[in-house]
């Protein structure tokens, strides 16, 4: 693996470099285990280094979407503006599970926690909804990018926020008008959005936005969308 020199990087995004993602195969079949930093090196995915991570989307009982721009502390995609919440399950008993993925629900509440300041015991496994799943592979930089089969989890809900300024420099939530205002900002340059993020924009989310209660006829566990 490569060695890639991190001072100069944000000290608590470092940290985080150590954490052991789940490595998986094009089919999501799980093959081992690797750290965060190892994932997300543009020399490894090249040699088909692939991951599991999910996307939520947090909607509020307004039926609006709660969007976020990720902090300039962040390694990959700093600055881009992007979904309620994106991380990785973690190679731990806990997190692995995947029967209804239970693993990348329970991995969704950490990072709800750690990220938006949202408690564990206010959004519940049961409160997910997970629609389906998309591989894709964007890059960041240079040296750090995103090579991901990713799951995509719906909750409405209203929650108390307490946004960590390491991971979030702002949120709001955003009707459907302002969402695709914020994407013609993006088409235009005026901002950048994550790439997953324009993915699931351009081919999901608003007609699934316009079924929020009833989102059973977009489940779909058996396909992974190659995007």
């Amino acid at each position: 693996m490569p060695e890639i020199n991190t001072d100069k990087l944000d000290k608590e995004q470092v940290q985080l470099l150590s954490e052991m993602c789940i490595l998986i195969d094009e089919n999501d079949n799980k093959i081992g285990a690797d750290t965060k930093k190892n994932c997300h090196l543009n020399e490894n995915i090249d040699k088909g280094l692939l991951h599991r991570a999910f996307s939520v989307f947090l909607f509020n009982s307004e039926n609006k979407l709660l969007v976020h721009e990720r902090s300039l502390a962040k390694i990959s995609f700093p600055g881009c503006y992007t979904n309620s919440c994106c991380s990785h399950p973690l190679n731990y008993p806990g997190e692995i599970e995947e029967k209804n993925a239970l693993g990348v629900k329970r991995a969704a509440q950490r990072r709800l926690q750690s990220e938006l300041g949202i408690p564990i015991g206010e959004i519940l496994p049961e409160d997910f909804t997970y629609i389906t799943r998309f591989y894709y592979k964007a890059r960041s930089d240079d040296i750090w990018g995103e090579h991901e089969i990713d799951y995509i989890l719906f909750v409405k809900k209203n929650v108390a926020l307490n946004p960590n300024p390491n991971e979030v420099k702002s949120c709001k939530y955003m009707s459907k008008e302002e969402v695709k205002e914020l994407l013609k900002k993006a088409a235009s340059g005026e901002l950048v959005v994550t790439p997953w993020f324009k993915i699931i924009t351009d081919n999901f989310l608003f007609k699934w936005w316009d079924s929020i209660d009833n989102l059973k006829e977009f489940i779909d566990h058996e396909v992974i969308h190659r995007l």
